[in-house]
């Protein structure tokens, strides 16, 4: 398995961040917001060449800011759908391992409004042209989120078998309570491509460095044996919440 860490929940500008991605042996996961809206982060040529410098490799936070591929409202899903795609080619450019996608939200609870917007994510995720692959993260935090159940996950990801999931274990715990993380692993373990791993506890998506709060880390240890993917660490705390959090995955 890889282990990297987010900069932008970290806190960490990109200096310190590849320093201590380097001296851990972490990658890093790049917030593609971010470089949307600050012209002065590094594009991805040089964002690339830093990486080979320092010997860190990537995954890429696709876009979730402003943005929304199961939005009823045409133009709105055009242009998070062209954002996501060059999101995606983003992460060619620089050879992330993966590219982790939110999966839309619907604040009209409406039947039909509901039916619509599932028809275009499905739409969304067909047209994608995915130049690394592509994981498709549960969420479950908002009453406006399109996927309420895990078994909704498990039935997108089944009707496209060419993307695979990122299991966050806080979105999980609150969405789910303390099973929650071992629910989305036991369903769709078969499809886990990346994870994304931070505390809370229990009540909101607080991004705790690991061990603050009521993740069963005892378990994700076990389930982190043997797995080929990566993982992304999304804790604030600056580089002690990583350092911590590190100690904490690498204990027996």
């Amino acid at each position: 398995m890889r282990l990297g860490f987010s900069p932008f929940t970290t806190g960490l500008d990109y200096r310190a961040a590849f320093e201590l991605a380097a001296e851990l042996g972490l990658f890093l996961e790049i917030a593609y917001d971010q470089h949307e809206v600050d012209p002065r982060l590094p594009g991805a040529k040089e964002l690339a060449e830093m990486g080979r410098s320092a010997g860190v490799g990537f995954t890429v936070h696709l876009p979730f800011v402003d943005w929304n591929l199961a939005s009823l409202v045409p133009s709105v899903w055009r242009l998070s759908l062209e954002r996501t795609q060059r999101a995606l080619d983003f992460a060619g450019q620089i050879g992330a391992y993966c590219g982790v996608l939110h999966t839309g939200s619907v604040p009209l609870r409406h039947p039909e409004a509901l039916a619509q917007a599932r028809r275009l994510l499905e739409r969304a995720l067909s047209e994608l042209e995915p130049v690394v692959p592509l994981a498709l993260e549960n969420l479950g935090l908002d009453e406006d989120d399109l996927l309420e159940t895990p078994d909704e996950l498990a039935q997108l990801l089944q009707a496209h078998p060419q993307h695979g999931f990122c299991l966050d274990v806080g979105h999980a715990l609150v969405q789910l309570g303390l099973e929650g993380p071992q629910t989305y692993h036991q369903l769709l373990c078969g499809r886990l491509i990346h994870w994304h791993l931070h505390d809370n506890r229990g009540a909101s998506d607080e991004h705790l460095p690991c061990g603050e709060g009521q993740v069963d880390w005892g378990w994700v240890r076990q389930a982190l044996k043997g797995f080929s993917g990566t993982a992304a660490l999304e804790v604030t705390g600056g580089a002690e919440g990583v350092r911590r959090s590190v100690a904490l995955l690498q204990q027996p």
